[in-house]
């Protein structure tokens, strides 16, 4: 059987890294998931986090100020509701 040179490239197993999987194990345990069900989730939320930058990013960059002044002005000047004070 032939490995292809990515996956010849992974590391291999050892004490070291078997000390580091710890916590993994247990926040795993902790969910009640599997390690590599928490590697994914994980995984997921970082590349949600980064596209989320990514797209109000480019949301910021198609604003138009004159735009949101404009739509700002149509707001009434009113006290704001109770239980909507800043503060």
């Amino acid at each position: 059987m032939r490995i292809s040179p990515s996956l010849a490239a992974l590391p291999k197993p050892d004490a070291r890294r078997t000390s580091r999987q710890v916590p993994a194990r247990k926040l795993a345990k902790q969910e009640g998931i599997s390690i590599n069900q928490l590697v994914t989730t994980a995984l997921a939320e970082k590349m949600s986090a980064l596209m989320t930058g990514e797209y109000l990013a480019a949301r910021a960059a198609r604003g138009d100020r004159k735009k949101f002044e404009r739509a700002l002005g149509k707001v009434k000047d009113r006290l704001p509701r109770d239980g909507d004070e800043r503060g």
